[in-house]
């Protein structure tokens, strides 16, 4: 055959680097965007940010601010002028020798020292400690205390190295033992005396190799009454019982009644079968709501969160010299053009989640009023066909973004749910059959917990169709125990 040229018509999607770009930005949450603009600040002279707030910069989050209507910024007024207020009373109050514990004080140096502190105050000293070091440097402190011998001290830190973040010796002795050298020829029966002396520091119930065991070294620092010897036996012999609620068959071994039985089930439940995690460093998750929800003249109305809204712009000196230029240069002018896009992308951004969000509040107003239990089904299709959008972009609006309500923060995903039908031919939603799961169950008796088949039939008399599965399944979700877990005295 002869090699032939043929000219063919088709048509496909082309993802121009823009269209790329805004789909990118779309999908990504707060934080990651904040990153995603940092790397362009820093990559594109062109692009810059406008931290005055100028005319000229990409301020357009002010269109979707509140309505400028006259009851919103009657409101905004008031809320500024007892804020100034405020302020203005808290600088002019005169400090009178009264208002200041002299003792507080230190007389040489002038600074504030908090020892005349409340001992109610709410800032509690065990929690500044707790937050300042670690779990190894508090028993390593207790440790410089004692009148131990250096060979008993090496062994004592060996052991603090090998307790994990909830302060238990997880790892057997024996195992430790063996990885000693031998020629420092130590004893199996030092390295108990070792922690032993572990299992005396502060917090009590450190050093335990089994939540067994650390309740009961918890329960022995108490005084000895009848109730504190109960609650040892049940921790030491009986704790499976206790955690099923298997109350009658505690009651024929250890031979109690119900009074004193319920009094050491209060003792055992106020222990702390994690003593070291309060030494733990807790890394807090701040999230920055991209929306805000307030009523309106009895409308519920979304708007965007100024603090999540970037405001950028172009590089006015960069883009005056550029302009001169008889002859454009090609790098600043294609750095000018993706900080164009840039700014437009965003800008795009924000007004997709708006009119996302507003579909979403007009959608669920009944939620916004009532809460949980008058949720309706929403399915991401729904809302698509009221913005004329295709179902993955609302997809990728509602992933990671978060809308702040007087109800509190939730994820825009939060909103959609699946439906189960009624007897009236309606839908509910999951969320509001978990909601009203969670209020029967908050309203059982102890005694007589409410299984799932009731809480099914429960359902179906107020005209929700639910399987005990689906009950199940919801209860589970909600981190809600089964039946035979919540039964009490």
């Amino acid at each position: 055959m002869k090699p032939a040229l043929q000219l063919k018509l088709s048509q496909h999607l082309a993802l121009t680097p823009q269209l790329q770009q805004s789909i990118k930005l779309l999908q990504l949450s707060t934080v990651e965007m904040q990153q995603e603009l940092e790397r362009y600040l820093l990559e594109n002279p062109m692009l810059e940010r406008d931290d005055d707030g100028g005319t000229e910069s990409f301020a357009a989050a002010q269109q979707f601010d509140a309505p400028r209507t006259e009851e919103g910024e009657r409101e905004q007024r008031v809320e500024r002028e007892e804020r100034d207020a405020r302020d203005d009373r808290e600088q002019d109050v005169p400090m009178t020798p009264s208002d200041v514990d002299d003792d507080r004080w230190t007389s040489d140096a002038g600074t504030f020292t908090g020892a005349g502190r409340d001992e109610d105050d709410d800032s509690d000293s065990h929690d500044v400690h707790a937050a300042t070091i670690s779990l190894r440097d508090h028993l390593g402190w207790q440790l410089g205390m004692t009148q131990l011998s250096e060979r008993d001290r090496s062994l004592v830190r060996f052991l603090i190295e090998a307790l994990d973040d909830d302060g238990y010796l997880s790892t057997p002795l024996e195992e430790l033992w063996e990885t000693l050298p031998p020629e420092y020829e130590i004893e199996l029966e030092e390295l108990e005396i070792a922690l032993h002396h572990i299992q005396n520091f502060d917090p009590i119930g450190i050093g335990a190799r089994s939540p067994k065991e650390c309740l009961a070294l918890q329960l022995k620092a108490l005084p000895v009454d009848a109730v504190r010897a109960l609650a040892l036996v049940i921790v030491e012999k009986h704790l499976e019982l206790l955690a099923a609620r298997d109350f009658t068959k505690i009651r024929r071994l250890t031979g109690c009644d119900d009074e004193i039985l319920k009094a050491a089930q209060a003792l055992i439940v106020s222990l702390n079968p994690r003593p070291g995690a309060r030494f733990a460093q807790i890394e807090a998750r701040y999230i920055t709501p991209d929306v805000m929800v307030k009523k309106l003249k009895g409308k519920w109305t979304a708007y965007i969160n100024p603090d999540a809204y970037p405001r950028l712009r172009i590089n006015r000196l960069y883009a005056e010299i550029l302009s001169r230029q008889r002859r454009g240069n090609g790098n600043l002018s294609g750095q000018l053009q993706e900080a164009r896009w840039l700014i437009k992308n965003v800008q795009q951004r924000f007004e997709t989640i708006h009119r996302v969000t507003q579909a979403i509040v007009d959608r669920q107003r009944q939620f916004f009023e009532h809460g949980e239990v008058a949720m309706r089904p929403l399915v991401l299709r729904e809302i698509a066909d009221i913005l004329g959008l295709h179902e993955s972009t609302v997809s990728r609006v509602t992933s990671q973004k978060y809308m702040a309500t007087p109800r509190g923060i939730f994820e825009l995903k939060y909103f959609f749910g699946s439906h189960v039908a009624t007897d009236t031919g309606g839908a509910c939603s999951a969320t509001a059959i978990r909601a009203l799961i969670k209020q029967l169950i908050g309203a059982e008796d102890g005694k007589k917990p409410l299984s799932d088949s009731q809480l099914s039939e429960i359902l179906g008399q107020q005209g929700i169709v639910v399987a005990r599965r689906t009950v199940a399944k919801y209860r589970e979700s909600l981190n809600i125990p089964p039946v035979n877990l919540r039964k009490t005295l």
